[in-house]
């Protein structure tokens, strides 16, 4: 067997989800420094749009490497792109908020 026909195998990967916990999120922030990426994620319980102050309860705090971060933003962009093409574009905002720029622009 020549060394192309020889394959390299990585390591197999288990995935232990014995400690995951699932929070919802409706809100994202991002901050970063030269060392790391730091994704903030909470919940706008907010349901009046005519509020002048929104509290955001933040629930988990994700911080990265810029690397893994680079890779995670690879992933998402992936996903996305793949959820666009089975569902349709997706907007930068709320249903409400599109509909109500939508509605300013005619």
């Amino acid at each position: 067997m020549s060394d192309k026909d020889k394959k390299v195998q990585g390591p197999t990967i288990r995935w232990d989800d014995s400690k995951m916990k699932s929070t919802y999120a409706n809100v994202c922030n991002v901050s970063s420094t030269r060392e790391e990426i730091t994704l903030l994620f909470g919940l706008n319980q907010a349901w009046n749009a005519q509020q002048k102050q929104l509290t955001i309860e933040l629930s988990d705090r994700i911080i990265l490497n810029p690397y893994a971060a680079k890779r995670m933003a690879n992933l998402l962009n992936n996903v996305l792109s793949q959820y666009e093409e089975r569902f349709g574009e997706i907007g930068q905002g709320s249903a409400e908020a599109e509909e109500a720029a939508k509605a300013e622009s005619h």
